[in-house]
């Protein structure tokens, strides 16, 4: 693993996750462990070498660790350990402050890098007086996302929403910070919740 060598903390930050592609692994492990497939699926312009490469340099650090799941599924996923969830504020922050930079990328955003937005674009003045949960169905993906006073929280889970809204990634991105019109028929439980749950990620200004 290269180092810079220098003692300030951030440069010692970096040597263990300055390397292109290990903050993005930790992105995608945020929300709860994932397959190789599933990371490749997130992380698609990654190759299937380097991404290896990332991963055992993220378990050599204590970032990350691969485990076996027991049957029936006996298969091996990779999670964050709590030295990587502590990265979680560290990435909030980073993409709070990337979102005004200038889009230059035209591609789609992986599940979790959506997730990552909905959270870092979160307006609570827009939201104030208004809570509720609603389920975010995602292909395969499921999602709670939670409105209160306290702000905005978004956990993997299914079940007892006031709302469901069943779409795909490019969709969701769409609606939230587009302005695209809800699907009716997208809607399980009350639409004008929906909507308005949608209305509270404001694209943030650029910065110049």
């Amino acid at each position: 693993m290269r180092s810079y060598d220098d003692p300030c903390g951030v440069a010692r930050a970096l040597d263990h996750v300055g390397e292109r592609w290990a903050l993005l692994v930790v992105r995608e492990l945020l929300l709860g462990a994932k397959r190789f497939t599933d990371l490749r699926a997130g992380l698609s312009s990654a190759s299937q070498n380097v991404l290896s490469q990332r991963l055992r340099e993220l378990e050599a650090s204590g970032i990350v660790r691969r485990r076996k799941l027991p049957p029936p599924a006996a298969s091996w996923i990779y999670e964050l350990t709590e030295r990587g969830l502590a990265l979680e504020p560290v990435v909030f922050a980073l993409a709070r402050w990337g979102s005004q930079a200038p889009m230059t990328s035209s591609s789609s955003l992986s599940v979790d890098a959506l997730m990552m937005a909905l959270r870092s674009t979160f307006d609570a003045e827009a939201a104030r007086g208004f809570a509720a949960v609603v389920e975010l169905r995602l292909g395969h993906d499921r999602f709670q996302a939670s409105v209160s006073p306290g702000g905005l929280a978004l956990i993997r889970a299914s079940g007892g929403a006031d709302a469901v809204l069943e779409t795909d990634a490019d969709t969701l991105r769409a609606l939230v910070f587009e302005g695209r019109a809800v699907d009716p028929g997208a809607v399980t439980g009350d639409l004008a919740l929906v909507e308005r749950f949608v209305g509270l990620f404001p694209r943030p200004a650029m910065s110049s």
